[in-house]
């Protein structure tokens, strides 16, 4: 079997944002792993405009070509790392639109949740996890939830606990350990 191609997806854009500190520490550590290959696919790359497809993504008949192209980035991977900030109790709309563009190049593989804001993001991790299922992402259990409190100095400079190491090497294994049996699940 090939090594598993994982994606950290960060999943804002807004200017000054926190995440690329957050998405930056995941895939450091994720370096150290041999059982999957990480890579940082940030969303301020993919200007993607307010969902324009005429058909529904589920029938598979993209049209924009800014569409073809992010459904086949999407298609590259055998699982997804979304590293997403709460706005509003919720999921940023960036990430959410990003999600909406494509259908079946998500469906049958694994994603973990690293969120982040004043409550961790747990609520944002909460409602990805809906979004997740409704295009049959297989969402592991352990998710990291970082507090602008606690883990970023002055609520900007990240500065995460040591604490979060043990809890990402759980994520990491079960995302990695999920992604390949959805491997299966595909062929």
């Amino acid at each position: 079997m090939t090594s598993l191609k994982i994606a950290v997806i960060l999943g804002s854009t807004r200017p000054g944002r926190n995440g690329k500190a957050v998405a930056d520490w995941v895939v450091d550590r994720a370096g150290a792993r041999s059982g999957a290959e990480y890579e940082l696919v940030d969303l301020a790359d993919w200007p993607l405009p307010f969902m324009d497809e005429p058909m529904p993504p589920a029938m598979g008949r993209y049209q924009g070509e800014h569409t073809k192209a992010w459904a086949a980035k999407v298609a590259e991977f055998d699982g997804y790392v979304f590293v997403t900030p709460e706005y509003n109790h919720s999921l940023p709309g960036v990430l959410k639109n990003a999600i909406d563009f494509a259908y079946a190049e998500w469906n049958n593989k694994a994603a973990a949740i690293v969120s982040y804001g004043t409550v961790g993001g747990i609520r944002a991790a909460e409602h990805l996890r809906t979004v997740a299922s409704a295009v049959q992402l297989a969402h592991v259990n352990q998710q990291l939830a970082f507090s602008l409190f606690t883990d970023f100095e002055d609520l900007s400079l990240f500065k995460p606990g040591a604490h979060h190491d043990a809890a990402a090497t759980k994520l990491f294994e079960e995302l990695e350990s999920w992604a390949a049996a959805m491997r299966t699940v595909r062929n």
